[in-house]
């Protein structure tokens, strides 16, 4: 289970910088600049999606009993 969420937030911060990459990236023309946006607007959707992923899968883990919580009071005042 670490593993499976170590690769997902190594991918979360790869499609994040790969966004990055394409903000950053110059452009010759306004065709360019469109199709930039359009890479980069798709980056972030992925980064999206990996989040809700790994969110949903880290409370599945949790129902099933794969992860436990540590069993730390909040607070005590």
């Amino acid at each position: 289970m670490k593993y499976l969420v170590v690769l997902a937030f190594i991918a979360i911060l790869a499609s994040l910088a790969s966004a990055l990459f394409f903000m950053m990236r110059g452009g010759k023309d306004a065709s360019d600049d469109k199709a930039k946006g359009h890479r980069m607007a798709w980056a972030l959707a992925i980064r999206v999606g990996l989040s809700i992923a790994l969110f949903l899968c880290i409370l599945v883990a949790w129902q099933l009993g794969y992860i436990q919580p540590t069993g730390l009071p909040a607070s005590t005042r």
